[in-house]
């Protein structure tokens, strides 16, 4: 695995931040912490190491000459607007760059042809909107040409790009910065991970995703209240996570109030002894009622869609609809009367304005972010490691998602012990 981050050049500046105390050169995060004995532990004094991130004492770029670029992409996601203010406030008024620029509706604003005139960003502007959910800058989905968005990005003189966005943005900054390998140019390419479904390749935590399942514990509270006002009462809620049940999961642990957590993990069958239908009866026999919360992403060979978006994602089936539809026709046939409830705050959830823990953590990743383009870091994304800030290669971020791992995730554990659901879900 290289972890190597690329730089720009030699840095000469001074950084004019004026902060106590600077990161040092070489600082480094271990991958690794837990061992299984002192015997692995000292066979594994190889191993890998993440760049850890912070200001540098001296800095690539003469921060006079500096225009900053931000461009947002993909689905909304708490803590949009934190992230914005957050690399604005640290580069005018920490490096005191002279010009932000804020491209409009994601990768499409750094296309000429689109006719998306960038902002300029500027202090009163940026102020307050922390407090709003999605983007000032609003966003796209989609593909774009590296070539055209790096001609846009020279006719602006734009030297630093911010890209916020998960993984298919990753991947666009990533062809950006080749190109910009190719046609010699020194323009900082920097990723900040934004994906409510936390499922970005060695990045502990996106922002956003402690907003999303605390709000999604909401939804659960109104499915559990539904669930218990009738008889053989049943509430089913779907939250987001395509190919990830970190949402599902912690939202079913902070809740207490759920019965059975769907994943896109863990395979699940419907019919059969000790299948998804024949399990959920007999909860409902025992004790009259059942919340279930399924990821999107869950269940999809029953579902499976053969259409795409605009990233070229496959689109996905309705899960929730079709375990709605299944329970109401399995205990029709039993001649069991149940009252059957559907919700799915997923749009709610993603919109809403990110909580303090969030709005805090957006800073320390925007402001690190800036650190790192300022000193000539490129072709990276900032994100955390065991609790410190990190550099990593994009080229690692999105070589895989970031998955729950059923067969040795504590975080799986607890949630069967929360739940009292079985261990599988699998026809026997």
């Amino acid at each position: 695995m290289d972890t190597k981050v690329e730089t720009l050049g030699e840095r000469t500046f001074l950084n004019p931040a004026g902060y106590d105390y600077y990161t040092k050169e070489g600082s480094i995060v271990q991958l690794q912490t837990a061992f299984d004995s002192m015997e692995h532990f000292k066979e594994t004094q190889g191993q890998v190491f993440f760049e850890q991130s912070g200001p540098m004492e001296k800095i690539f770029f003469d921060p006079s000459t500096v225009t900053a670029g931000i461009v947002t992409c993909g689905g909304l996601c708490p803590g949009i607007n934190d992230v914005i203010r957050a690399i604005f406030m640290e580069l005018h008024f920490r490096y005191k760059v002279p010009k932000v620029l804020g491209f409009r509706y994601g990768y499409e604003g750094l296309v000429d042809r689109f006719g998306h005139k960038p902002l300029e960003l500027n202090h009163e502007f940026v102020t307050n909107i922390h407090q709003n959910g999605g983007s000032i800058l609003s966003s796209s989905r989609g593909n774009q040409d590296a070539g055209e968005m790096i001609d846009t990005m020279q006719k602006y003189g734009v030297n630093i790009l911010f890209c916020i966005g998960g993984d298919g943005t990753l991947r666009g900054a990533q062809a950006i910065e080749k190109e910009v390998k190719n046609r010699n140019l020194k323009i900082s390419v920097i990723g900040i991970p934004k994906t409510i479904d936390n499922d970005i390749n060695l990045i502990h935590k996106t922002f956003g995703f402690s907003t999303a399942f605390a709000k999604a514990v909401d939804a659960i509270s109104s499915a559990y209240v539904e669930a218990k006002g009738a008889p053989n009462g049943i509430c089913i809620v779907k939250l987001m996570g395509r190919h990830s049940g970190f949402i599902a999961a912690n939202a079913a642990l902070a809740s207490k109030q759920v019965n059975f957590v769907l994943i896109p993990e863990q395979d699940f069958d419907l019919e059969g002894k000790g299948g998804f239908l024949e399990t959920v009866e007999e909860r409902l026999l025992r004790r009259k009622s059942a919340v279930i919360v399924v990821a999107e992403g869950a269940g999809q060979k029953f579902v499976e869609s053969k259409e795409k978006d605009a990233s070229g994602n496959q689109k996905l089936g309705d899960i929730g609809i079709f375990l709605k539809d299944n329970l109401g026709k399995y205990f029709k046939a039993k001649n069991i009367p149940v009252n059957i409830k559907y919700i799915d705050p997923s749009y709610i959830i993603r919109s809403v304005p990110a909580n303090p823990e969030d709005s805090i953590f957006c800073g320390f990743l925007a402001q690190n972010a800036v650190h790192a383009a300022m000193a000539g870091k490129t072709g990276m994304v900032v994100g955390t490691w065991n609790n410190v800030f990190t550099n990593i290669p994009i080229s690692l971020a999105v070589k895989e998602r970031k998955v729950l791992r059923p067969d040795r995730s504590y975080l799986w554990r607890a949630v069967l012990a929360a739940t009292g659901q079985p261990n599988s879900l699998k026809s026997k």
